[in-house]
């Protein structure tokens, strides 16, 4: 598949801002009083994504939802949201690549969700626990028929970072949803960072959601806070 793996990308750079080294607790202790509560109020009201005929969806109360793709997804209380800076981020490489232009790489997908438990830039002693939610247009990947093929970039991308295939791509159904899971993790010093990506098709986009933690039992309870169809009630 030739693309840009925008977003397979984007999900790299994030991994990269989550593997800082342990200490600042002051300056983190400082970023989180200033940053968490402009991000838990004011970014809730704006949309997270201005690409055409891309649903953005909108946060509030704490779950984030999607009409058009048919999910939502609880955000842990007193996360900070950086999906604005994200998309801003994805528009600042558009313009710099030349190629195409920032309204041509909204057209083809958006960060949907952003979130984490500490400001990116806060060090910190733990892991950083995070969900990326994006679109991306499936005709940026000729041939794609099925979720499955999207992880092979993802798989190739997180190896680069370092991380390692914990679990071999595999389907199941939530709420009479198909999707593809894959499962990933790193030693970062004295502590494991673990990632697990999962894939759906959507409206003709590849809808990713990745949510990364420190322990297995805490991306397990971020990805049951996601929900589809009839079961899309976070905390279900």
């Amino acid at each position: 598949m030739n693309s840009r793996l925008n977003f397979v990308l984007l999900v790299a750079t994030v991994v990269m801002l989550l593997l800082v080294p342990a200490g600042g607790a002051q300056q983190a202790a400082q970023g989180q009083s200033t940053s968490s509560s402009s991000s838990s109020s004011a970014q809730h009201a704006r949309k997270p994504a201005s690409a055409a005929g891309l649903d953005a969806g909108s946060a509030s109360n704490g779950v984030y939802r999607n009409q058009s793709f048919g999910f939502a997804c609880k955000i842990p209380a007193g996360w900070v949201l950086r999906t604005v800076e994200m998309n801003a981020r994805e528009d600042g490489q558009a313009k710099s690549d030349g190629d195409k232009s920032a309204a041509d790489a909204g057209k083809a997908g958006g960060v949907l969700l952003a979130a984490f438990s500490r400001p990116p830039q806060a060090r910190g002693e733990d892991v950083n626990s995070s969900i990326l939610i994006a679109a991306e247009s499936a005709e940026a990947y000729p041939g794609l028929k099925e979720a499955a093929q999207y992880l092979g970039p993802v798989t190739e991308v997180a190896q680069a970072q370092g991380l390692e295939v914990v679990n071999e791509p595999y389907e199941f159904v939530l709420g009479g949803k198909t999707v593809v899971r894959g499962d990933f993790q790193k030693d970062v010093g004295k502590r494991v960072m673990r990632q697990s990506t999962l894939v759906v098709l959507a409206r003709g986009y590849v809808v990713s959601f990745t949510f990364i933690g420190g322990t297995e039992d805490e991306v397990e309870e971020l990805i049951d806070g996601l929900g589809f169809g009839a079961s899309r009630t976070p905390g279900r």
